[in-house]
């Protein structure tokens, strides 16, 4: 069973970067596929990106060209650079772990979760 703690959230300027890190145990980290997830005040929690075992990489389209989610494998950590940052971008953010070989958008298909680390992006 893996367990994950996220870590890089903070208050962070507009236009400006975070990398967030998702920092692994307890598993073969490099058999699980990763995702992040965000959950901004008031609205339901959201898929953003996801890297699965081969490393194929998905992000949704309102954060494609600014974020990019990246691993390493020997550092058990999946990492969600996130650069031109706007205050939409405001949320907790998790991360969420599955042992499969599929790539995976839902929260449902995930069992492993974080504790979430808060992104503020001021204008």
């Amino acid at each position: 069973q893996v367990q994950l703690v996220e870590s890089g959230g903070g208050l962070v300027q507009a236009g400006g970067s975070a990398r967030l890190s998702c920092a692994a145990s307890g598993g073969t980290f490099s058999s699980y596929c990763t995702g992040w997830f965000r959950q901004a005040p008031g609205k339901e929690r959201e898929f953003v990106a996801a890297i699965n075992r081969g490393g194929g990489a998905y992000v949704i389209d309102s954060v494609k060209g600014r974020f990019t989610i990246s691993r390493d494998n020997a550092k058990n950590t999946v990492y969600l650079q996130m650069n031109s940052l706007r205050p939409e971008d405001t949320a907790v953010y998790y991360c969420a772990a599955e042992n499969t070989v599929l790539m995976i958008t839902t929260q449902r298909d995930y069992n492993y979760w974080g504790q979430g680390t808060q992104v503020t992006v001021s204008s």
